[in-house]
């Protein structure tokens, strides 16, 4: 839904992002009903189970290393729990910037989740703060899938590739 609502703010209203902050634009479209995770954090994390929320095109293109895509339009909770196997385990999920991501993220809460994190910043803060990012082939890429161009102005490294 949030997807949705994402294309048609940005269509017409023609809202520009230009002067506000990270902080600001999340606080503009997540509740935090789901504590956040730094890539920093997450990066030294060994057991956390990773979550990709956003559709497999920007997935095939880069995700975090060992992360399962869960999609956000199609997301499947009971195909999804299937992997989830202990309750109190960390999971954390992300998208490209952590909007879609806390809306799976609650979802696994309300199943019954314990230990859920959103990434704060998603895949574009991981990739800012020098982090690895992995194709489908599972080779290292510099490319990053931006969600769309309004979005990518908050991936400052790496290669934007749109669809």
């Amino acid at each position: 839904m949030k997807n949705k609502i994402l294309y048609i703010l940005l269509f017409f209203s023609g809202i520009s992002f230009a002067q506000e902050s990270l902080s600001e634009l999340l606080k503009t479209y997540n509740s935090e009903s789901i504590p956040y995770i730094s890539a920093e954090d997450l990066s030294k994390q060994q057991n956390a189970i990773i979550l990709d929320s956003r559709e497999l095109s920007e997935y095939k293109t880069s995700h975090l290393q060992h992360a399962i895509c869960v999609g956000y339009d199609n997301f499947k909770l009971k195909k999804t729990v299937k992997k989830l196997k202990n309750k109190q385990q960390t999971i954390v999920v992300y998208c490209s910037l952590g909007i879609r991501s806390e809306d799976i993220a609650e979802k696994l809460k309300k199943a019954g989740y314990t230990n859920v994190y959103n990434l704060y910043g998603g895949i574009f803060e991981w990739k800012n703060n020098n982090l690895p990012v992995y194709n489908s082939k599972e080779k290292e890429t510099d490319s990053i899938h931006t969600f769309s161009k309004e979005w990518s102005k908050w991936l400052n490294k790496g290669t934007k590739v749109y669809d």
